[in-house]
């Protein structure tokens, strides 16, 4: 319809006649007069509305599922983060008292032996330096850490310190190949020198070719002079395994070493030597052997039959049981039946 005075009438008029309806439908009430059209309009108009609820539905029910899915992806990725910062929380937990047990095993170690020690924490391990087996501690000069310092933890030696910068120091563990260290066997004194191997437990050369020795027997650290690179007494391992002897100037033994080289985590380093060699005090206490349960089977004859209740019968030879309960003893053919009392001791010495 193209806009003309007339059309723009035409929308006024229906406008007012609009206006007009609604009002006396209103004032009607339940009685309007526009109620039969309005009924009527429904039920022309309804099929309509019906077929175009249900193209338009399925569209609008996409749209509210796509919202709703943006909602719960929202939703589930606020809880999974919730969830990882608790994950977080409980293993940081975890580490602490891992950590503080460390801690704890190592100042007990210190307290023994009347070692100054200076705590560190392992931040990287012997790939940053190379192939040999080394870890990086948390401390250095700045923290009073010097060169050939004894490192240990709460198991044992550790090893050394071989550079150290300002915040950092570099040890090299006992296990490496190119690491020695003196020790000496707990109770005989017996001195020797360990060689670190790798994963492998630790080759110990006694000096004493004849020295007994034999397996779970226990090494500490002998001491170097000054105190550098190694303080007395600190706990190394204990013997795995001996070489026989053959009568060389030295014997050979394999020792697996206290500490685990393979998780260290918290460590010290001994900046204050002990006053005096702390011997084997600070071993660990021996392990009490199991006592293994006997039991012991008592058989007392029962004067009961046997289960059948029958008499069992007796082999030529066995004893059999006599009117006064006694037993008979055996006849051998040729032989005679010894007596049994008084009168048949008689009567035996008349017949001979």
């Amino acid at each position: 319809m193209r806009d003309t005075r007339e059309s723009r009438l035409l929308l006024v008029l229906l406008i007012a006649i609009a206006f007009a309806l609604i009002t006396v439908d209103i004032r009607g009430g339940e009685d309007s007069p526009v109620d039969g059209a309005r009924q009527a309009a429904a039920t022309v108009f309804g099929p309509i509305e019906d077929g175009v609820s249900a193209a338009v539905n399925p569209v609008g029910n996409a749209v509210a599922a796509i919202r709703d899915s943006g909602e719960r992806h929202d939703r589930l990725a606020r809880l999974e983060q919730e969830n990882a910062a608790l994950k977080a929380k409980l293993g940081s937990d975890d580490r602490d008292r891992s950590r503080l047990n460390q801690l704890d095993k190592m100042l007990k170690i210190a307290g023994k032996g009347q070692y100054g020690i200076k705590g560190a924490q392992v931040i990287a391990i012997g790939a940053a330096q190379g192939f040999s087996w080394t870890i990086t501690i948390d401390a250095g000069v700045n923290d009073g850490i010097q060169r050939d310092m004894t490192v240990l933890n709460g198991d044992g030696l550790v090893g050394r310190v071989t550079t150290v910068g300002p915040n950092t120091a570099t040890v090299l563990l006992a296990n490496d190949p190119d690491f020695t260290v003196g020790t000496r066997m707990e109770s005989t004194d017996e001195l020797g020198f360990a060689s670190g191997q790798g994963d492998r437990p630790l080759r110990v050369e006694l000096l004493n070719g004849k020295a007994e020795v034999k397996k779970g027997d226990r090494l500490v650290t002998f001491g170097s002079q000054a105190d550098k690179p190694f303080v007395p007494g600190v706990p190394v391992g204990y013997v795995s395994r001996v070489d026989p002897s053959g009568g060389d100037l030295t014997r050979t033994l394999y020792v697996t070493p206290y500490v685990g080289f393979s998780k260290l985590d918290i460590v010290g380093v001994v900046v204050q030597a002990p006053t005096k060699d702390p011997r084997d005090t600070v071993l660990p206490a021996k392990p009490r052997p199991t006592p293994t349960p006997t039991v012991t089977v008592t058989v007392t004859p029962g004067a009961e039959p046997p289960g059948d209740g029958q008499d069992q019968p007796q082999a030529d030879g066995e004893n059999q049981p006599q009117a006064d309960g006694q037993y008979a003893q055996p006849r051998v053919d040729g032989e005679d039946p010894p007596p049994d009392d008084a009168q048949n001791q008689y009567e035996f010495e008349q017949e001979q």
